[in-house]
């Protein structure tokens, strides 16, 4: 006799309640454990390498440095592309990894990055700083601080913002801070260089004075036999005055600085990047969690200490929260928990509506059972409760119902037939046990793409997966163990003498079903037109890579030409922020100048530091105050800011993107590239859907060029060293020294005064010293001259890459766009040299990329799906009987995304590749349904309309279920594409599997007997 789990946990009742109140109590234990998160947690597969060759012009930058580095960073394992930004002196390197990549393989791969830079250092030319690495890219700054001052300076300012971040390092969890807007110090020596010419002096010397008396040097100890004794010189600088006071010697003269140049205290000239809280100047805090930490938890620490630290600062400086992801998840958490009881009330309601208060109360028992066991798997495996578990949760809600529907019905109908309770609750397992267990496998089978697809946007939603096969997993065994002593404990044997008759629906279905089995030719066609008709419609529904967040943010990013200065983009921003000040829509905003955001929330396009980029984060007072300020917004850059590139956009889900529409132009010669990428902007900017049309780089940028004759110079004694050397002190300035100011390092710049800084009339009369002590003035032996040069060079795999951006106008999805150009961009494409090339990049690319590492894992979900369902069902011609009705779900899925006019994006594959198993799941147990018929001696098409009518009230509970357990999600914009494919392909799958399917059955294996056995149909094995 088989193993009968069910009969095992009938004759163990002590034992399995106990498991059962040790299994709720771990699970009530475990929901309040588990982390809370906003996303789930996945990395940035991207490290940022950057070396600087001070004075080297943008060809030198190209071909020593950003060259170099690059043929050496190519050999990277398991490498993507490379990305690199280079400026005259600057080369920054982006090290993108494919998405196959794991977390434990990419810190691997970052050990083996440095080591491979370090060994071809050499190779790099004379005087390079760096290279230096930045792999925590994918940091998250979850809570972030911004310190306003009425009365205070920016260094008194920073003293006690400084103090409140000692503290807050001290909370639990927390990673690191960084500030933000910080303004380092700078004691500034100005002279004039007419005046140093007067005197005879010599700028190295005034340089070598300050810098010899400020160095720090052992003196030697003295050891007697006492004790030992460290001997200290005197002379470090501690302030201004001690700089005034270097006195230095200019040939029999003792002069001292205060006598040549001006001595003041300041702030870094330009800016470093700048930071601003709701239009005033500010420094900011930005804290990060450690892995695994729980944020709420954070934020309510973080909170206590903060008010604690605010009672101590004094009056006029306020601390002002200016990002808050444990407020942000909290929400998120209580909305999608909301969701989920109302999950849990519908399958409730429905249960007590269709099966009866004792039956009902058994799936009323085994949700919160389930739901329990599940939180304490998620505890131990580590997943959060975030966007995508929390969705999962509500997606398996339904499914893990399903197994517990089937028992108590199987258990009522032999009740009703006379059998014991115990015989009933035991029959469940006999007769529908594996084949439950097999569709539970098969509807696993169908999440494998979302939990293996070798993407970022699979490592996002990998938890869907996990939590999803978790609760399937745990549904059947509840449904097998569980669910039997319930349904002892619970149900009521039904009088002898009580008469069941069939409900009217299922009476109503008999009926249709019995004429779609006669008419079975017509019925078949029917559903293959439907299918078709599935087919054709499949291109009308616009496609989607990830939706817009449905947070209350809006970014703002205002890049300025290339070439602008930290002065005119504060300038920007400062119009921006007085714009925003006044506006009844905005609760508060944060603005970055001199740089982008800080990633204070995880799919974040961060950007990078430049002088020209400034970006607001604007929080509005609700999604729809964000959507009324995101039109005033275009309208104000449109209107008042022509000279800008900006865009308005709200927080992305998924990975980053940025641009929607992006296209790549490559090649070897940049004019060239240039040339194409201005006719391919001309092709995107005649879509009227694609907006602010741009380019990541493409305008020169002046400079002067200091043209010197090189013998004039010879013969003075000059090289070009020691003029550029001069003219950077003079110009820039130069750094001699430090003034070590409490836990700062204040540099000593010595330059000219500013008003011969910034003038060329004053640089062509400089006074350039000779080595015999005269000077000569510049002009002698140099000349100047305008030319144009680029400011920035992107390169893509050591390519020069120029990427032509556009935004899309309010409602249009960016793959639209992408489509409706696809035939004139190809036309450019023809056109192209040999060795240039035009990609689509942007959501397109990504979204691409992401639907390929799902379809690549199809063939695995298919050899799981077809061997379980052979394993069960033995049988080829049964097992195309199966999986014809799986596609069916499509006919479904293409009428509730037309109607609901939702996109078919990543989310939404995920939605169908799911529906897959659910479908399947319900086609084997029916079949094995009929063949149960067959084997007590029905014919053919009886037997299919017996199981079927049996099979009609399971079946159709758990489609009514799932379908509407979807409800609460349907509205969200990220679970919305998902619900709707479910729900639309659901219902109408539902309906062809118990209609469709035994209509096939009863045609086919109804013309096989008539065949084998002369037109008399007996049922037979197959």
């Amino acid at each position: 006799m088989a193993f009968n789990l069910s009969q095992w946990a009938l004759r163990n009742r002590s034992l399995v309640i106990y498991f059962m109140i040790v299994a709720v109590v771990a699970g009530i234990f475990s929901y309040n454990r588990l982390g809370r998160a906003e996303d789930p947690t996945f990395v940035i597969k991207t490290m940022v390498v950057q070396a600087a060759w001070p004075g080297a012009t943008m060809e030198d930058t190209l071909n020593q440095v950003t060259e170099r580095l690059e043929r050496t960073l190519q050999e990277t394992e398991k490498l993507d592309f490379l990305r690199s930004y280079t400026k005259p002196g600057v080369a920054t390197i982006f090290v993108n990894l494919r998405g196959d990549t794991t977390a434990r393989e990419v810190r691997d791969i970052w050990d083996e990055v440095r080591r491979n830079v370090g060994d071809m250092r050499s190779t790099l030319p004379m005087g390079i700083v760096g290279p230096g690495f930045n792999d925590n890219f994918g940091d998250t700054f979850g809570i972030i601080y911004g310190f306003t001052a009425d009365g205070f300076g920016h260094r008194e300012l920073r003293d006690h913002v400084e103090d409140v971040r000692s503290e807050l390092l001290k909370v639990p969890d927390v990673s690191q801070i960084e500030i933000l807007g910080a303004q380092d110090e700078k004691i500034f020596v100005e002279f004039s260089v007419e005046e140093l010419a007067t005197l005879g002096i010599d700028r190295s010397a005034l340089v070598r004075a300050l810098h010899s008396q400020n160095i720090v040097r052992p003196g030697g100890t003295i050891e007697t036999g006492d004790e030992t004794l460290s001997l200290r010189v005197s002379g470090a600088f501690t302030s201004e005055q001690d700089v005034l006071n270097v006195n230095f010697a200019v040939g029999d003269r003792t002069l001292r600085l205060s006598d040549i140049a001006t001595v003041r205290r300041g702030f870094s000239d330009p800016p470093q990047p700048l930071f601003r809280v709701n239009g005033k100047p500010a420094i900011g805090l930005a804290i990060a969690m450690r892995d695994g930490g729980d944020i709420l938890a954070l934020g309510e620490n973080i909170t206590r200490v903060m008010e604690k630290l605010k009672a101590n600062l004094p009056i006029g400086i306020e601390p002002q929260l200016v990002a808050d992801q444990a407020v942000t998840v909290d929400g998120a958490i209580s909305e999608f928990m909301t969701s989920l009881w109302q999950a849990i009330a519908i399958i409730l309601v429905v249960s007590f509506i269709s099966l009866g208060v004792r039956a009902g109360l058994i799936i009323a028992l085994s949700i919160p059972l389930t739901l329990a066991i599940v939180f304490s798997i998620m505890d131990l495996t580590g997943i959060d409760m975030q966007r995508i578990s929390l969705g999962a949760l509500i997606i398996a809600l339904a499914l893990m119902v399903d197994d517990a529907m089937t028992v108590t019905d199987a258990t009522l109908t032999r009740l009703a037939a006379g059998d014991s309770k115990e015989e009933a609750s035991a029959f469940a397992f006999r007769t529908y046990a594996f084949p439950m267990l097999a569709g539970t496998l098969v509807t696993i089978a169908g999440f494998v793409p979302v939990g293996f697809a070798a993407s970022s946007a699979g490592e996002y939603t990998f938890s869907l997966f996990a939590v999803v096969t978790i609760a399937l997993l745990v549904s059947w065994g509840v449904a097998v163990i569980f669910a039997p002593l319930l349904c002892t404990a619970i149900l009521k044997v039904p009088e002898p003498t009580a008469e069941t008759k069939p409900s009217k629906v299922l009476g109503i279905y008999r009926g249709f079903l019995t004429r779609a089995v006669r008419a079975k030719g017509l019925t078949i066609a029917a559903t293959l037109g439907a299918f078709i008709a599935s087919l054709l419609g499949l291109p009308l529904i616009p496609s989607q890579f990830f939706p817009s967040s449905d947070r209350p943010e809006l970014l703002v990013d205002l890049r300025l030409p290339q070439n602008a200065s930290i002065f005119a983009t504060q300038d920007v921003a400062e119009r921006i922020d007085a714009t925003l000040r006044d506006d009844d829509d905005v609760a508060r905003w944060s603005t970055y100048v001199g740089r982008g955001a800080i990633r204070f929330y995880l799919p974040l396009d961060v950007q990078l530091p430049n002088a020209f980029f400034a970006q607001a984060v604007v929080v509005a007072k609700d999604v729809a105050a964000r959507e009324r300020l995101h039109k005033k917004l275009e309208a104000l850059l449109s209107k008042d800011f022509p000279q800008i590139v900006g865009r308005i956009s709200p927080l992305e889900l998924g990975p980053p993107v940025g641009w929607p529409v992006q296209y790549r132009v490559s090649g070897p010669d940049i004019s060239v590239v240039r040339d194409i990428a201005l006719k391919l902007a001309n092709v995107v900017a005649a879509n009227p859907q694609a907006e602010h049309v741009n380019f990541d780089w493409i305008e020169p940028t002046r400079e002067v060029r200091i043209v010197v004759d090189q013998d004039e110079a010879r013969q003075l004694g000059l090289s070009s060293e020691a003029l550029a050397s001069v003219l950077n002190t003079v110009v820039s300035g130069n750094t001699v020294t430090q003034v070590r100011d409490n836990i700062y390092l204040v540099d000593v710049v010595v330059r000219a005064t500013d008003e011969q800084r910034v003038s060329l009339a004053t640089l062509r009369n400089i006074q350039v010293s000779l080595p015999g002590g005269r000077t000569v003035p510049l002009s002698q032996f140099a000349t100047f001259e305008y030319t144009q040069d680029q400011p920035v060079v992107w390169r893509r795999d050591r390519v020069p890459t120029l990427t032509v951006q556009a935004n899309v106008s309010g409602g249009t999805l960016p793959e639209t766009v992408v489509t409706a150009l696809a035939q004139n961009v190809e036309v450019l494409r023809k056109e192209l040299p040999i060795g240039y090339s035009i990609v689509e990049g942007g959501t397109v690319e990504e979204s691409q990329k992401s639907q390929a590492s799902v379809v690549a894992v199809v063939p695995l979900m298919l050899l799981i799906m077809f061997t379980v369902l052979m394993i069960e069902l033995r049988s080829f011609q049964r097992l195309a009987l199966v999986l014809s009705v799986g596609p069916l779900g499509l006919i479904g899925v293409v009428g509730a995304l037309l109607v609901s006019g939702r996109p078919l994006g990543f989310v939404a594959i995920l939605g169908i590749l799911a529906l897959l198993g659910m479908i399947t799941k319900n086609a084997v147990i029916l079949i094995g349904q009929i063949e149960s018929e067959r084997a007590k001696g029905q014919d053919v098409a009886t037997a299919a309309i017996e199981a079927s009518s049996t099979r009609f009230r399971p079946i159709m509970l758990t489609a009514i279920s799932t379908v509407l357990g979807m409800i609460p999600i349907a509205p969200t914009v990220f679970w919305g594409p998902m619900a709707f494919s479910i729900m639309g392909g659901l219902l109408v799958a539902t309906l062809l599997t118990l209609v469709f399917l035994p209509t096939l059955y009863a045609a086919w294996f109804g013309w096989r007997s008539a065949r084998t056995e002369g037109g008399t149909q007996q049922p037979a094995a197959q």
